[in-house]
């Protein structure tokens, strides 16, 4: 990885490598400040964005566990703003040409990103882009019950459980979470998470200590083309003096800053043979993919991802696609917008994380190279 750094696509790089619950590997390589020539570790903050997702999903399965909420409960029980939904009709050219929806969003449909909602952030010029940018729906300053009656006030894309869509459902999702337990989100999140698995590093908001350890952030020189050379350092990222103030809008789909140390942490409680926050059958679940047969997971500038399906929080591998090697079938997997990944292979007995810090370097060419270098090591590839 260090000739990613080499050639200027990436500024740095940690790694972290399971087998079983066992550390096999810890390797960093880069910078965390190209500026300052600060080398990166693995004990450097990093902007966790959609890695939060994870996080965000066991928090409601411990409310699912608890007998709190139901996997098909309709959500509008808690939160009225989303109940008598309309949806927009195959070709509408405004936001006004809908139908009723079919059914009502439940849990499942938000925690498998089913439910119609959108997210105003992956498909820019489409109506709905422009709908949710016009009613700030993701906008900081809002707190997560105002983000959820914003969302009220718009059609879904198709009706619930009926399509696929990467969408702001985790965030809701994370309003789903207060209503229920009573707690702000963060709260509930340290009570329940951070606090059990020892996740002192992780938080909405960067605490004195950690702003010395803050990795900076990089844009790359094409956004569309990830290997081109060229990195300029992002202050502001994703709004300004993010993570430096505690802001109403606590983002369940990608608010947290989080270490290398701190997400081993919550990987080792998904994994068997020691202290876990959920049962091993809620595990098994979230890790089982929830689509029907035929349906794949799919992006709006990548199209459908062939072999990919979805559990109830991150992508289930159920057939090799390009970059995975035979023994990463049922792996489960997500990451975020800025090259953070993690992965778990309850049949391979691995899991792994990587951290960078680049802009729009979710799936990066690193991370399907490098994936079936670890597989190999470990006799599997």
């Amino acid at each position: 990885m260090q000739r990613y750094v080499d050639q200027d696509i990436l500024a740095g790089l940690n790694c972290a490598v399971l087998q079983g619950r066992d550390l096999v590997d810890v390797h960093s390589v880069g910078w965390a400040s190209k500026e300052r020539q600060e080398p990166l570790t693995p004990h450097h903050v990093v902007r966790s964005y959609s890695d939060t997702k994870l996080i965000t999903s066991i928090a409601v399965m411990l409310l699912v566990e608890g007998g709190q909420l139901g996997l098909d409960d309709p959500v509008e029980r808690c939160l009225p703003a989303l109940g008598n939904r309309q949806v927009l009709r195959p070709g509408a050219t405004s936001l006004t040409d809908t139908e009723p929806a079919k059914g009502p969003i439940t849990v499942r449909h938000l925690l498998t990103h089913t439910s119609g909602l959108s997210y105003g952030l992956l498909d820019p010029g489409t109506m709905i882009f422009e709908a949710y940018k016009q009613k700030a729906v993701l906008h900081p300053l809002n707190t997560l019950e105002q983000m959820v009656d914003k969302l009220g006030e718009l059609p879904l894309l198709f009706h619930p459980g009926e399509g696929w869509e990467y969408s702001i459902a985790t965030d809701v999702l994370g309003r789903l979470v207060e209503v229920v337990s009573g707690q702000r989100f963060g709260d509930f999140l340290r009570a329940r998470i951070f606090e059990p698995l020892g996740m002192a590093d992780t938080g909405f908001m960067l605490r004195e200590e950690h702003k010395a350890r803050f990795a900076s952030y990089y844009v790359g020189a094409d956004v569309f083309n990830p290997m081109k050379p060229g990195l300029t350092h992002k202050e502001h990222a994703p709004y300004p003096n993010a993570y430096l103030m505690d802001v109403p809008w606590q983002s369940g789909g990608g608010g947290l800053v989080s270490t290398l140390p701190d997400m081993l942490a919550l990987l080792r409680s998904m994994l068997p043979g020691g202290p876990a926050l959920l049962k091993p059958e809620t595990i098994a679940l979230m890790m089982s993919n929830q689509l029907p047969e035929g349906r794949t997971i799919k992006f709006a500038n990548m199209g459908q991802i062939p072999g990919k399906g979805f559990g109830l929080g991150g992508a289930v591998t159920f057939a090799p696609g390009w970059g995975d090697t035979p023994a990463s079938v049922a792996e489960f997997q997500w990451g975020g917008l800025a090259g953070t990944h993690w992965w778990i292979s309850p049949k391979a007995g691995l899991a792994g994380i990587f951290q960078t810090q680049r802009h729009f370097a979710f799936w990066h060419p690193y991370y399907f190279e490098c994936k079936p270098l670890i597989y190999q090591a470990v006799g599997l590839a």
